[in-house]
């Protein structure tokens, strides 16, 4: 599988408050790797806070970069020349659909405008464009004449969705996209994407805290812990880091009790020594608090590796 998107030792920092020289950066993602081939589904998985929309955002341009390479189809795309492809091919869509729509615009206007950015098509083609986007979200085409606030919020992240598709897209970033609706919507939402993802063979990268839902659509898992990658598993690997499995044990299901991870993360700006999650691991011993463990190779199943950053993983 070729790479679409590769990610190459990733930093994002940003300036607290008052720190104007950047004395104690927040290391918002410090050190990233990630490759995403043509056609395959990756998630993105981690708590509030760990840095999974500022990775995707700095994907797109919407945050700067220290250090580090982000690759499209082999160009690095942090050069000027290279960050134009990377936005009319790869689109993003946000956690609140209620805020990514104008309410003061009708919706012929929102969903065409990727087409009119890039000067594609007259008007007449824009709009069986975005009517054939619509079609493919499961909505009808007179929704182009109407206003954001006569839709659901379910429908509006479906009309967000069309946005994103009305210029066909090699990659599609969704940052939380159900976390804002109602767990019946959830679930149409994620069939939605898993229908898009066969039918059109996107890539996507599918950013979430919840385990189950990106076991559900996506062929790996990405967990990500205070900006660093600690897990990457095929789906249906059973978790190695301690972490990976604190999230699995917190989704809840039928007949089990969730758990609660135990402990807050500790903040950015104090990061402890060794391994980040040492201070809230059960597993945690002497050597985790003075190394900090790298990224290894544990297991090979249908030839995707399974990786992971413990120094006693789990079932190891």
């Amino acid at each position: 599988m070729s790479a679409l998107l590769d990610i190459q030792n990733l930093r994002v920092h940003h300036r607290l408050r008052g720190d104007f020289f950047m004395r104690h950066p927040v290391r918002a993602v410090d050190g990233v790797s990630l490759q995403i081939g043509e056609g395959e589904s990756l998630g993105l998985v981690g708590e509030s806070g760990c840095g999974k929309s500022t990775l995707a955002r700095a994907i797109v341009g919407l945050a700067p970069v220290q250090s580090g390479a982000i690759l499209w189809r082999g160009q690095n795309c942090l050069r000027s020349d290279a960050r134009r492809a990377v936005q009319r091919e790869a689109r993003m869509i946000f956690q609140d659909p209620h805020s990514s729509l104008n309410p003061r615009l009708r919706l012929k206007r929102q969903i065409t405008e990727p087409m009119a950015v890039y000067r594609r098509g007259d008007a007449s083609a824009r709009l069986q464009a975005a009517a054939d986007a619509l079609s493919a979200v499961g909505m009808p085409a007179d929704a182009l004449e109407r206003f954001p606030h006569q839709f659901s919020g379910g429908q509006k992240q479906r009309l967000v969705i069309a946005r994103a598709l009305i210029m066909p897209p090699a990659l599609l970033i969704a940052d939380e996209p159900v976390a804002a609706l109602d767990v019946s919507v959830q679930a149409q939402t994620l069939n939605l994407f898993a229908s898009l993802k066969s039918s059109r063979r996107l890539a996507l990268l599918f950013i979430s805290h919840n385990l189950a839902a990106v076991n559900f659509l996506c062929e790996r898992a990405a967990v990500m812990y205070l900006g660093r990658i600690v897990e990457i598993m095929p789906r249906g690997a059973n978790p190695a880091h301690p972490y990976t499995q604190a999230l699995r044990d917190a989704v809840p299901a039928a007949g089990k009790t969730p758990k609660t991870i135990d402990g807050e993360a500790p903040s950015f700006s104090a990061m402890p020594s060794g391994c980040r999650f040492h201070p809230r691991c059960p597993r945690a011993a002497d050597r985790c608090t003075k190394e900090d463990p790298a990224l290894r190779p544990l297991a090979s199943g249908g030839g995707r590796v399974h990786q992971v950053a413990c120094h006693f993983p789990v079932g190891a």
